[in-house]
């Protein structure tokens, strides 16, 4: 019987990985894994119990005892911290923010590197994030790193805020977009950036259904 793939889609925040990965994921009849999630679910902790975000001892502190867990729920991988589903609470742009900030250091990046591995020892994954295919799954059998044009990411991120009912200010979205572009570009661990051997797909005049179509398509092809 042949071992299912691992299967990783990179890129900036707005490009439409979530919504193409969980596609994929469904078509294939493989696990999904957001690992955004997991850094969002520190930074979420660390705000909850107001530990500053530049505070690199007090997050070492955090990450040592904070327990963050993956149960395979429904068909899907949900996110417990301390044993709390925190669901829709790490989805604020605040969190999302600062998820970005604190990916950008060793110990929060170690803390969460063997929980994610050991989601695909088994294969059968489609891996969403940021260095995927750079780093947590250097060896997957596909890697797609998936982009838009800044304008339409942003346009993306705003539609997406107001239809779950909340708030947004499209300048704030916009200034949000530009930081965690920034933050993740220029990090000096595992930054963002096209993983060795990734399939490009430009996204921007595309539906979320052409572009995973794309990706189904490559990997049925080759």
């Amino acid at each position: 019987m042949e071992m299912k793939k691992i299967i990783t889609i990179d890129g900036p925040a707005g490009a439409g990985k979530s919504t193409v990965s969980k596609a994929v994921a469904k078509k294939l009849g493989y696990i999904y894994l957001d690992t955004g999630a997991l850094y969002r679910a520190l930074a979420y902790k660390a705000l909850k119990v107001k530990i500053s975000i530049d505070d690199r001892s007090a997050l070492s502190d955090l990450c040592s005892r904070t327990k963050v867990a993956l149960k395979y729920i429904d068909g899907q991988l949900n996110v417990y911290v301390d044993g709390e589903d925190v669901g829709e609470k790490i989805r604020t742009e605040e969190v999302g923010l600062a998820a970005s900030k604190i990916s950008t250091y060793a110990i929060v990046r170690e803390s969460l590197l063997n929980l994610q591995r050991e989601v695909g020892i088994h294969g059968g994954l489609v891996a969403e994030g940021r260095d995927m295919g750079s780093v947590v799954f250097p060896n997957a059998d596909y890697k797609f790193y998936l982009d838009a044009r800044i304008e339409e990411r942003i346009k993306r991120r705003y539609k997406e805020i107001v239809a779950k009912g909340n708030s947004a200010e499209y300048q704030a979205i916009q200034k949000d977009i530009f930081d965690r572009d920034k933050q993740d570009e220029q990090r000096q661990l595992a930054p963002l950036k096209v993983p060795d051997g990734a399939i490009i797909i430009d996204s921007t005049d595309l539906s979320a259904q052409e572009v995973v179509e794309k990706v189904i398509n490559y990997i049925l092809v080759k």
